[in-house]
């Protein structure tokens, strides 16, 4: 039995879910967003809420279960509320900024690296805080995850792009090392 998968989902006011065989369809103020389920799953809508139960009970079908419940409580709430991530940029020199929708990064490089973002995904850039929205959790995920990886943070000064918040443990240099030993 999954214990996440046996939880229904409440459906917010101006969200709509419709299910077809295999596919579950939801819509709200934010967009419009589509998911097909595996078949040993079977996922009903009853009044304001969404159950996920699955068709026989075996160790598969429950890692299943779980994962398909907690990826349409993601749909529900990108669709009502939007996921965002937001990123650090820091560094003497390094700076992001916005041309149209592609995001300009200068991270140290020779050349500026220009990411553009995919249909659904909003890129905003205020100072030194690049932040990413959208509705599609995984996505907004996987762009800001691009955006970190043309420069991530080095352990040394601690440079680069990182999540906000997200700590960097930095290591002693060389003169630092040869200082305590002398």
């Amino acid at each position: 039995m999954s214990k996440i998968g046996k939880i229904p989902i409440k459906l917010p006011d101006g969200c709509s879910v419709q299910v077809d065989d295999d596919k579950i369809t939801v819509k709200g103020p934010k967009g419009e967003l589509k998911f097909k389920f595996s078949p040993l799953l079977e996922v009903g809508v009853i009044g304001d809420e969404i159950t996920v139960n699955a068709k026989k009970i075996e160790s598969r079908v429950s890692a299943l279960w779980g994962l398909t419940r907690s990826l349409i409580f993601n749909m529900v709430k990108g669709v009502t509320e939007g996921f965002t991530k937001k990123l650090e940029v820091q560094g003497v020199g390094f700076k992001a900024q916005m041309e149209g929708k592609s995001l300009i990064l200068n991270v140290g490089f020779s050349h500026p690296i220009e990411i553009t973002p995919p249909e659904g995904i909003e890129i905003k850039v205020n100072k030194n805080i690049i932040e990413v929205l959208g509705i599609d959790k995984q996505l907004v995920g996987q762009i800001a995850a691009d955006i970190r990886a043309a420069h991530p943070p080095e352990v040394y000064k601690g440079k680069g792009l990182r999540y906000l918040g997200e700590f960097v443990r930095q290591k002693a240099g060389k003169r630092a090392v040869a200082t305590e030993e002398g």
